[in-house]
């Protein structure tokens, strides 16, 4: 990208294009996972999948179904199945009996799953901490506050990862 004199106000301006901010976003998202589940990895997670990450959310801390893992995913009941027997093959869940529907099994965390969550929150912290030192805190909040405020109050859902898929 070259710079260009602006002759009006004799000043150099940087002429970014507008499809370059969302590059820009995913090549950080892109950063910050890869970097953690590399780390994930070290510390005994090889399988972990940024895609298990929104699905262990959707499940939640009371387990939830596979159809309610599916709506909140935003995908078939038959690909979060999918994703749960993955996530069963790999000890980060189980299905139990539903305690109040006897015909319904629930999905829930095991105690493996839980320790992928703990483990992913201290890494994102780490990865952070590490950002804020590079840019500044002043710098990395305001990023964040600015990125909160464009993305509003529902910025964050869980059905990204079936939003990816198509």
């Amino acid at each position: 990208m070259d710079n260009v004199v602006d002759q009006n106000v004799n000043q150099v301006v940087d002429p970014r294009n507008g499809f370059e901010l969302p590059l820009l976003l995913f090549a950080g998202f892109r950063t910050i996972i890869d970097e953690l589940h590399a780390e994930l990895a070290r510390q005994g997670h090889p399988h972990a999948r940024p895609a298990f990450g929104f699905a262990m959310q959707a499940i939640g801390v009371d387990g939830a179904s596979a159809s309610e893992i599916g709506r909140r995913l935003g995908v078939s009941k038959q690909a979060a199945g999918k994703t749960v027997e993955r996530l069963e093959a790999l000890g980060y869940a189980e299905r139990v009996d539903d305690p109040d529907d006897a015909r319904r099994k629930l999905v829930r965390l095991t105690p493996h799953g839980l320790d992928l969550l703990a483990r992913s929150a201290a890494g994102f912290d780490a990865i952070r901490a590490r950002w804020a030192q590079a840019l500044g805190e002043r710098r990395l909040r305001e990023l964040e506050d600015g990125l909160a405020q464009l993305a509003g109050p529902s910025g964050f859902r869980l059905d990204a990862a079936g939003w990816f898929g198509g």
